[in-house]
């Protein structure tokens, strides 16, 4: 079956489903975000004004993450290093560069580093769960040939739809994040376990794709997730030594 990617047009602009269900996940994310914020006691207009900062920035860097890690192709065609439109995004790259945006944020605005990323952790995997689906319209992030039921028609082929997996899999990280939300005993305990959680996800569901980016002969999104469960255990040990045992609520 042919999927279309284009949704619809105005003007001759091409409107593209991927486009639309990131906006969708971005959305979705920034009402959940503002209604934690309400539950911690901090400023619900604090999303907000961050969206502004990281929502350019992260856009650029997810692009440039990619770009990187297609550097032989790119060196030759750098007028496509900047083509959005064209396809090329790597969520890792719009992490780093959004927790990269949380620290000078926190320092402007003299606000809580902690406590911001654990109020946007559960809207950030949220949206990574709607805007996975966008993968699906464009026929891309899918696996290697199976015949299992569940297979899915791409590219010539019956392939796992890798694109699902980490669809179900973030879903299934959010409603733990929002559960531990209710009952945290540190500040920094819910972003650093999405870290965690959305890691062990990733690097298992990375080993079926047929389209990773590589750090040599090494999968780079399963050479990041390794850092970030093994970083984020440290870090969660050192934020229990470092905070009191006392619930924290805001």
């Amino acid at each position: 079956m042919s999927i279309d990617p284009v949704a619809f047009s105005i003007g001759g602009l091409d409107v593209y489903w991927y486009g639309i269900l990131i906006s969708t996940g971005v959305l979705v994310g920034l009402l959940l975000a503002m209604r934690q914020a309400q539950s911690y006691g901090i400023n619900d207009e604090l999303p907000l004004v961050f969206l502004f900062w990281a929502l350019p920035l992260g856009l650029l860097g997810s692009r440039l993450f990619y770009v990187i890690f297609n550097w032989s192709f790119y060196s030759q065609n750098p007028h496509l290093i900047l083509a959005f439109r064209q396809g090329g995004l790597a969520i890792h790259g719009a992490v780093l560069t959004g927790v990269l945006v949380l620290v000078v944020f926190c320092k402007v605005k003299k606000l809580n580093f902690w406590l911001l990323g654990d109020t946007l952790a559960p809207s950030l995997i949220l949206a990574q769960a709607i805007g996975r689906w966008g993968n699906y319209f464009n026929q891309e992030a899918y696996g290697v040939e199976t015949d299992l039921p569940w297979a899915m028609f791409i590219d010539g082929a019956y392939r796992h739809p890798t694109f699902l997996y980490e669809s179900l899999w973030n879903l299934l990280v959010f409603a733990a994040l929002m559960v531990l939300s209710a009952r945290r005993h540190h500040q920094g305990e819910i972003m650093v376990k999405y870290f965690i959680y959305y890691s062990i996800g990733r690097f298992f569901v990375e080993g079926l794709r047929t389209d990773s980016l590589y750090l040599g002969s090494l999968r780079q999104a399963q050479v990041l997730s390794l850092v970030f469960i093994v970083g984020g255990i440290f870090l969660l040990r050192w934020l229990r030594r470092t905070q009191d045992e006392a619930p924290v609520k805001g």
